[in-house]
């Protein structure tokens, strides 16, 4: 690679990077302070709740990525976390009909969200909030209470360590980046988004298909908030109906991609960076627990690196007249 080349991606992806070295950094003293240390039970823990919240802060990007939000990540995470506690189970057979009816139903919300925002024209904050209650009332209907159940066989294969180690759910992380991600990154799609994010009225003018754009963009939000959705009946074996927890995922991933450091203002960002922002805040909570501090510290520390994450970026965008200089 090019000097040039290399001082241009250097700074197109200088979030994911910082964001990485937080992770690595908070992620050592983590283990250096634990008791048990370097283990695969402690790691293989740490992945099943790191690569949750990683896999909605993906989803949490693709609109930021056009200069939106979707509120509504964390109700679709928890209703197809209680779908999924119906419909997974029986045989391996009915197991995966039932895995593909998940998903399709965490997309069909996600098409949903971007076909009201694109032809109803409404703002994404106010459309996917709207939405996302709509989500969370079927989820309490489906789950007044907790319970349900998973087929066992595949939750353990995916919550275990069976290769040399290695965490099963980084190895679904990694399937979701190469089979998702970078696809959508490199179609010409993905590159619409972005330039709906960095000029909107540049790329209409251009003939970026803007509805086709921001319509993909949220249903890829769904599925993928889907896929984090039946990783969590893996991993807890059941089914919960929990207005806490779909508010904390959606405000954690927005969290995760800031600190990811993908703009808020749209059109410059990665999904990489926002996966290590995942892991970071994760790593904290851990970390927090480690040190036997209480848990009310963990929101100020989550909060601090929030507050940092932001102005970093707003001072990068206080630089420039032009938010396209971005990428030079």
């Amino acid at each position: 690679m090019k000097r040039d080349e290399f001082s241009y991606h250097l700074r197109r992806h200088r979030g994911a990077y910082a964001a990485t070295a937080m992770f690595v950094f908070v992620f050592a003293l983590y283990i250096v302070n634990h008791q048990v240390g370097w283990t695969v039970p402690v790691i293989t823990t740490a992945a099943n709740k790191g690569v949750l919240l990683a896999i909605v802060a993906i989803a949490q990007t693709l609109p930021v990525l056009t200069s939106g939000i979707d509120l509504s990540v964390g109700m679709v995470f928890v209703l197809t976390n209680c779908v999924a506690s119906h419909l997974v189970v029986g045989t391996p057979l009915q197991a995966a009909l039932g895995c593909v009816a998940v998903l399709a139903i965490g997309a069909l919300c996600g098409l949903v969200n971007g076909l009201i925002i694109v032809y109803g024209r409404l703002q994404p904050i106010i459309t996917t909030l709207a939405t996302g209650t709509v989500y969370y009332g079927i989820s309490l209907g489906l789950r007044p209470v907790p319970g349900g159940a998973v087929q066992t066989d595949l939750a353990d294969a995916l919550t275990g360590a069976p290769l040399l180690g290695i965490p099963s759910l980084i190895l679904v992380l990694a399937a979701v980046v190469l089979c998702i991600w970078v696809p959508y990154r490199r179609s010409t799609i993905g590159r619409a988004a972005l330039a709906i994010g960095s000029a909107e009225g540049a790329a209409y003018m251009s003939g970026v298909p803007l509805s086709r754009a921001k319509i993909v963009a949220y249903t890829l939000a769904g599925l993928l908030a889907s896929i984090g959705g039946l990783l969590l009946t893996f991993v807890t074996y059941s089914g919960e109906a929990s207005a806490a927890i779909g508010g904390t995922y959606t405000l954690n991933s927005i969290a995760a991609v800031v600190i990811g450091g993908t703009s808020l203002a749209g059109g410059a960002g990665s999904a990489i960076g926002s996966i290590f922002g995942a892991f970071v805040l994760r790593t904290i909570g851990d970390l927090l627990f480690v040190f036997d501090l209480e848990p009310l510290w963990q929101p100020l520390f989550q909060g601090l690196i929030l507050l940092v994450a932001v102005s970093l970026g707003a001072l990068q965008l206080l630089k420039i007249g032009n938010r396209l200089e971005l990428f030079r």
